[in-house]
């Protein structure tokens, strides 16, 4: 064995040889271009006998370490910014850190490092988030913008907050086509939060009126009743919520009605929107940015972010001034939505990585071809679920109406409660997460928000077929 010398090194990484006679990693692919190479290296690696397949067994670069795949059924390959991004969990790290001496003597031995398993991840909120958007905030966590801080320690009135904030702004108003006369706030409290402040302000008749499609449309019209009457204009409730009313009855001197677009407990959504005669406040919290809406046939309209833009934390408010302008005033600074338009959403600290993770997530749908390719995208994923239902002869059961089916969350029953417990307990085993329907109703449930890929709907619709098969 000869001496081990340290390999002659490039500006992006450090490289090592075992053994100048160890034999190198062979892709066994001729066109592979990381045949027996450590990427970004300037020599040849030394991988001894792992060897591998072209799919399986890369050298890749994380920025800090060389990793080398072991199983081969598990890689996915995402090119970043040339960089690959191994799913699997098992890899040999050969290159440890700065030190090159030290490297030299730990790696040669080999190394195994386990990270955990993107899971298939079918959450209903807080969801899926796309992956190159956690992998970005993760790179630039401890030094955004190079300032030498993370964006979580600096102060949302310097310079650098402000313009990912005015960005933010900017990229909303852009994707979603939102007209100039509108105001976009970002506030806090969630959606629940929502259903009182859009009454404490907006309530200011005799009546308000509420369409009733499930929970959420009903926890907003109670909130409604501290500010005076409210009634359904229309409900689902005769159906279990399993279709969107088109018919509806209003009261003179009504103040507003308020509509949810998409119901994620009862897996219904609005296909398209009525047109009324009062003003129209809408919760998009769970179908924002899924489709296009045209933002003009709406009053004000609100979302949670955390089922297509980000984490939880942040209720994007997009408002008619006109609108804003018929607020109550009477009401304590932090339900009024005038602190919030007036101070461009600073009046106090906002919810700055909330926001930050919202900007990210636009950028990766603008990067994705904006919002009609991610609504192409999320109709072909929802079918793919929605033909195993109908193709199954019965033992799996929508739940909602096929005119009025979410695209976002995909509800559906089978024989009985203990075969439901039964199939979401498999599923996880098998690596799907979050497919039990809402505490509330049961069920099953698979919620494919924005950032779900095409993947793990597909492997689910298989999985579904296989559990049909052994339960027939």
């Amino acid at each position: 064995m000869k001496e081990k010398q340290p390999a002659k090194l490039s500006e992006s990484c450090r490289s090592m040889q075992d053994s100048s006679e160890a034999p190198l990693f062979r892709s066994e692919a001729a066109n592979d271009e990381f045949d027996g190479f450590a990427r970004y290296s300037e020599r040849k690696l030394a991988f001894g006998k792992l060897g591998g397949t072209a799919s399986s067994s890369r050298p890749m670069w994380d920025g800090s370490f060389f990793y080398l795949c072991c199983c081969a059924e598990a890689i996915w390959v995402v090119p970043r910014e040339e960089k690959l991004v191994p799913k699997d969990l098992l890899l040999y790290i050969f290159l440890i850190n700065d030190e090159a001496d030290d490297a030299l003597s730990r790696v040669s031995k080999g190394r195994k490092r386990t990270i955990m398993k993107r899971a298939y991840n079918f959450n209903a909120g807080p969801s899926c988030m796309p992956l190159e958007v956690l992998q970005e905030a993760q790179a630039e966590f401890l030094n955004y913008a190079d300032t030498g801080m993370s964006i979580i320690e600096m102060s949302h009135r310097s310079a650098d907050y402000a313009a990912m904030h005015a960005e933010t702004k900017a990229l909303l108003r852009e994707l979603m086509d939102i007209p100039e006369d509108y105001e976009i706030l970002f506030i806090q409290g969630g959606g629940s939060t929502q259903f009182l402040m859009t009454a404490a302000n907006f309530h200011t008749k005799k009546y308000a009126a509420y369409v009733n499609t499930g929970v959420w449309a009903k926890k907003a019209m109670a909130e409604a009743k501290f500010f005076g009457e409210a009634y359904e204009a229309a409900s689902s409730a005769d159906k279990n919520h399993s279709y969107i009313p088109t018919e509806f009855s209003f009261k003179p001197d009504t103040s507003y009605v308020h509509i949810t677009a998409n119901n994620t407990i009862y897996g219904t959504e609005y296909k398209s929107f009525p047109k009324f005669d009062v003003p129209v406040i809408c919760d998009m919290s769970s179908d924002i940015l899924s489709r296009k809406v045209n933002v003009a046939d709406f009053d004000l309209i609100y979302a949670g972010a955390q089922k297509n833009l980000g984490p939880a934390g942040v209720v994007i408010v997009i408002a008619k001034k006109r609108f804003l302008a018929t607020a109550r005033q009477e009401l304590p600074t932090m339900l009024k939505y005038s602190t919030f338009a007036d101070n461009d959403s600073l009046y106090n600290t906002p919810p700055v990585f909330a926001i930050y993770m919202v900007n990210k997530t636009l950028h990766w749908i603008k990067k994705q071809g904006g919002v009609e390719a991610i609504a192409k995208n999320n109709e072909a994923k929802a079918k793919v679920i929605y033909d195993v239902i109908d193709n199954s002869n019965g033992f799996y059961k929508g739940h909602a109406e096929k005119g009025s089916r979410s695209l976002m969350n995909i509800t559906f029953n089978l024989a009985t409660p203990e075969m439901e417990k039964d199939f979401v307990a498999k599923g996880k085993a098998a690596g799907f997460v979050g497919i039990g329907g809402h505490r509330l109703v049961g069920g099953c449930r698979a919620s494919t928000y924005n950032a779900v890929p095409m993947e793990a709907c597909v492997a689910l619709a298989e999985f579904m077929k296989e559990y049909q098969k052994s339960h027939e």
